[in-house]
């Protein structure tokens, strides 16, 4: 018979803590994409765009005001217009209704934008932990 000794170390704070951290770095680059996504998916024109599509921009306003945060507390990321540079213009757009006395047919942009990146999603997660 054969007799061994096995000692066994782990550092279960230490896997916790890189996996914390990887996953507010890949969370970012998420946020990024989806805003990225979404801001090319919005043009510029005079005229309002068909219903089901993205809206049409003037100025710009909308496309500027997409932004991200990662919630690092919470791990999750926050995407989409910014209010206090948009006020509730957005949402109209997104969803469908009423906004100043105008009724506006659903154009989303967000929603499409993560449709579009979800795929490449789980590949930024892929041996992030080292």
């Amino acid at each position: 018979m054969i007799g061994a000794r096995v000692r066994t170390r782990s550092d279960i704070p230490k896997v916790i803590r890189k996996a914390r951290k990887a996953n507010i770095e890949n969370l970012a680059h998420a946020g990024a994409a989806i805003r990225l996504t979404a801001r090319r998916s919005i043009r510029k024109g005079k005229k309002a765009s068909q219903a089901g599509s993205p809206p049409h921009t003037r100025r710009g306003l909308i496309r500027r005001a997409i932004l991200y945060a990662v919630e690092k507390e919470k791990q999750r990321v926050v995407v989409g217009p910014s209010y206090t540079k948009v006020g509730p213009a957005a949402a109209p757009h997104e969803h469908g209704g009423r906004f100043r006395r105008r009724r506006y047919k659903q154009r989303p942009f967000m929603g499409p934008a993560l449709v579009k990146t979800k795929p490449r999603l789980p590949r930024k997660w892929a041996g992030s932990i080292r």
